[in-house]
């Protein structure tokens, strides 16, 4: 147990948060002394790690005992490195689905209009044009403050990999922010998030889910066999792709085209629901 810490705690001050890996490792070292085992041992990692029902978690709890046998062998050469007998523990990623524009459009709209007239309604139409509009991630956008949106643009403080940076906005994109805060700010005065449920309280990524799939199915959005179906995720990459598909320079095409596009992404979402009107 003392040598899965001092891993640890090397990895941690080299930025790693390590939650999930420094919980399997204590596991593993828990159920290594129960066996009576003082160092890593090949067949007992193998029969922990088998332990798992499935082969992709099988592999990804023995990838994390190697990586730390191979740091413990060098300073001790009794551990021994386990062999991946589970094969490699890396998953292949889905091919996402990718959003047409008339059906980011029409998920705003239906966001906009979903339920009674509530805050719920700005909320959502609002996260889902800023999430196709800007390429961020669920969990950026739902811890955003009030502070992170600059005259430069959005700061995403330490998002993937604990690195920040800048997200430009659209003057459409700013407005419609605007916009929904003088609708919130009464919700909750005292929360600085700027996304919040109902209740005043910050948006959890359970609730977007819950969200999307209600004003997805309430436009038919559903996805083909054999093919991924929509989610959250989807509007972050709907930009990237309309770019790559132009076959544009990145520079290029938003000075040409992006304004234009981010406008009719974020026009529904600063309308009051109540008007029914269309985007031009």
């Amino acid at each position: 147990m003392q040598a899965v810490q001092s891993y640890l705690q090397v990895r941690r001050a080299c930025g790693f948060e390590l939650k999930t890996q420094g919980k399997l490792l204590c596991s593993f070292a828990t159920y290594s002394e129960a066996m009576g085992k003082s160092h890593v041992c090949a067949n007992t990692a193998i029969e922990w790690a088998g332990s798992a029902r499935r082969v992709e978690r099988r592999a990804r709890r023995l990838g994390e005992v190697i990586r730390f046998a191979r740091y413990a062998r060098a300073e001790d050469p009794r551990h021994e490195v386990p062999p991946p007998v589970f094969g490699s523990e890396r998953q292949i990623r889905p091919v996402p689905y990718i959003l047409s524009p008339d059906e980011v459009r029409r998920l705003i709209r239906a966001a906009s209009q979903s339920g009674r007239e509530t805050l719920r309604r700005y909320t959502y139409s609002t996260l889902f044009a800023l999430l196709a509009c800007t390429g961020l991630r669920v969990s950026e956008a739902i811890g955003l403050r009030y502070e992170d949106i600059t005259s430069d643009g959005l700061l995403i403080r330490c998002s993937k990999y604990r690195k920040s940076r800048i997200i430009p906005l659209h003057e459409s994109a700013r407005v419609g922010l605007e916009r929904y805060l003088e609708r919130r700010v009464p919700y909750a005065p005292f929360d600085d998030h700027v996304f919040i449920s109902t209740p005043g309280k910050p948006l959890i990524i359970k609730d977007v889910d819950i969200a999307f799939r209600a004003a997805a199915t309430k436009i038919g959005l559903r996805c083909s066999p054999g093919m991924s179906r929509p989610t959250p995720h989807s509007l972050r990459h709907y930009i990237p792709f309309r770019i790559i598909s132009c076959n544009c320079m990145m520079a290029g095409f938003f000075k040409a085209n992006g304004p234009r596009w981010i406008e009719i992404i974020f026009t529904p979402s600063t309308r009051s629901p109540r008007r029914g009107r269309r985007s031009s």
